[in-house]
């Protein structure tokens, strides 16, 4: 992936296809800026789909060690992988 691009929402409006096009074939990132802050990002979705990926085993992982550490502390009260998980997505909405 090539350093990303910083633009302005002004910019971006003026030649959005290009923009995805530069995410797509180039794989070069645009941070889009709104009155000098960065706000957000267009990439690949090929790229996006990857991050999620990696987001999703991570968080994953992270539940699975919690549940293993509260199941070898024998902490009364403890909930399940699966009621943990449900727990979070709940939060998240």
């Amino acid at each position: 992936m090539s350093e990303p691009v910083v633009e302005s929402m002004a910019e971006v409006r003026r030649h959005l296809a290009h923009v995805i096009d530069r995410a797509r074939r180039e794989e070069t990132p645009t941070i889009i800026t709104r009155r000098g802050k960065q706000e957000a990002v267009v990439i690949d979705i090929q790229e996006y789909q990857r991050l999620r990926e990696v987001a999703d085993n991570a968080e994953e992982a992270w539940l699975n060690r919690l549940a293993e550490e509260a199941e070898s502390e024998g902490v009364e009260g403890a909930v399940s992988l699966e009621e943990m998980a449900a727990l979070l997505r709940t939060h998240q909405d």
